[in-house]
């Protein structure tokens, strides 16, 4: 165990709620000149440098390692909802909707995943671009190949990362290069649980793709398996795109609804989180809220596939857990920052615009408590993981001359937010460890 005692310096933001609608200012605690306190990789204290110095006994502050960030901005480690790290290799594709995108590009590039090889050179490069993009913690999705949720696995454990991850169900209406059973997906997955769920900070994640991929047999064994381990996840896709929905309305012509279909199979609760839920009605919502299985917004991907527009407000008014997320390689970036740029413009098409506040609530806390990991992570309150990203409001000129002429936090913030991008981190720390920093 990391038994290292970190001293941080710098401008410290975090959140102990959402700022909800009017983006309410006591939801978030703002250190100008902050400090944390990390002793054995988990937050001991947080608040003003002069005080938190002070407090530290003098022979712990000798032997702590000091990290002075001061004139950058400290949050805690970004969290990325929904993502498929094998579809690194087709970001940027053009011009396809869903159906097509998923048979002309992510069926091949996943294809590619029976080699272990490929699975592990991928796995490596995703988990050193997410931590160069601040993000520390996601959802991901692997292949069909049990191997590639080992690769990614392997390749988290080796920055001590909190994560989640699940191989993909998938049992028609696929390639047959990419298609299990309800049999071999509920072995694969209870041996890739065995081996990988609670094993250092990494999570397991029941996977089917979605309901249109999955025979109602696999369904029922992802079903059975969530409700036989206590504190499994689960994650697919729900209401994307309505020619999908469509699909599934023919495929499961006994089922009143999309969600219907993942209710009926014991798929939705605590821990489940859903990639997209743009096309939902004010029942399903409610729904949703009420047995807290959440939603994964993915602004980037649904603007780039023409997906539709994911109602933020509608979402959270209903009282729904939401994270923010790449969704990559549908999303055009690994990158949260960029990510909330664009949350920002839907939200903006949907007249009720996302304000500086709740955008970072949703890129941290937001996203932990939608993955039922705000025990571990998401603020910097006593005790948690320490996760943090370090960022640079002067990153670029163009960013830089906006600040000099922002008064308040919040305009900081927003101007992060809609003209920021991986150039501002400056570092990543997991577990109080630099994971990451800027050449």
């Amino acid at each position: 165990m990391n038994q290292q005692i970190h001293l941080v310096r710098g401008a410290v933001l975090h959140f102990l709620r959402d700022p909800g609608p009017v983006d309410d200012a006591s939801a978030c605690e703002f250190f100008e000149d902050g400090a944390l306190l990390i002793e054995a990789g988990r937050v001991s204290a947080v608040g003003e440098w002069g005080h938190i110095a002070a407090a530290l006994d003098p022979a712990a502050r000798e032997h702590a390692q000091l990290h002075d960030y001061r004139g950058h901005l400290i949050l805690p480690g970004l969290v990325d909802t929904h993502i498929h790290y094998p579809q690194v290799g087709v970001l940027g594709s053009f011009g396809r909707q869903l159906i097509d995108w998923l048979t002309e590009f992510t069926f091949p590039a996943e294809s590619a995943f029976a080699d272990p090889a490929v699975a592990h050179q991928c796995a490596e490069f995703v988990v050193r671009r997410m931590l160069a993009h601040g993000t520390t913690t996601a959802s991901v999705f692997a292949t069909v190949h049990p191997h590639s949720v080992d690769a990614f696995f392997e390749a988290a454990s080796h920055f001590d990362l909190r994560m989640l991850c699940g191989k993909v169900m998938m049992d028609r209406n696929c390639p047959d290069s990419l298609r299990d059973t309800a049999v071999s997906a509920e072995h694969d997955s209870r041996a890739l649980i065995e081996r990988w769920h609670g094993h250092g900070r990494l999570r397991y994640t029941l996977t089917p793709r979605f309901a249109p991929t999955s025979t109602p047999q696999q369904l029922d064994v992802a079903g059975a398996m969530y409700a036989a381990w206590p504190d499994l996840h689960v994650q697919s896709h729900l209401a994307e795109n309505k020619r999908e929905i469509e699909w599934v309305r023919e495929l499961f012509p006994d089922r009143r609804s999309y969600l219907d279909v993942y209710a009926h199979h014991g798929l939705i609760g605590p821990r489940t989180i859903y990639g997209h839920c743009v096309h939902l009605d004010e029942a399903e919502r409610k729904w949703m809220a009420d047995t807290q299985t959440a939603a994964a917004f993915c602004p980037t991907s649904n603007l780039f596939l023409g997906s539709g527009m994911f109602d933020y407000r509608a979402a959270r008014d209903a009282g729904m857990a939401v994270g923010l997320a790449t969704d990559v390689g549908g999303g055009t970036s690994l990158s949260l920052i960029r990510t909330l740029g664009e949350a920002y413009k839907v939200s903006q098409f949907c007249a009720q615009p996302l304000a500086p506040l709740s955008a970072w609530y949703l890129a941290t806390l937001g996203g932990a408590r939608a993955l039922g990991l705000e025990h571990f992570i998401g603020n910097f309150e006593a005790g948690k993981e320490a996760d943090f990203v370090v960022l640079d409001l002067h990153a670029t000129e163009e960013l830089a001359w906006r600040i000099s002429h922002a008064s308040t936090l919040q305009e900081r913030l927003f101007a992060l937010q809609t003209l920021g991008d991986e150039r501002c981190v400056v570092a990543t720390h997991a577990m109080g460890r630099p994971v990451y920093r800027r050449d």
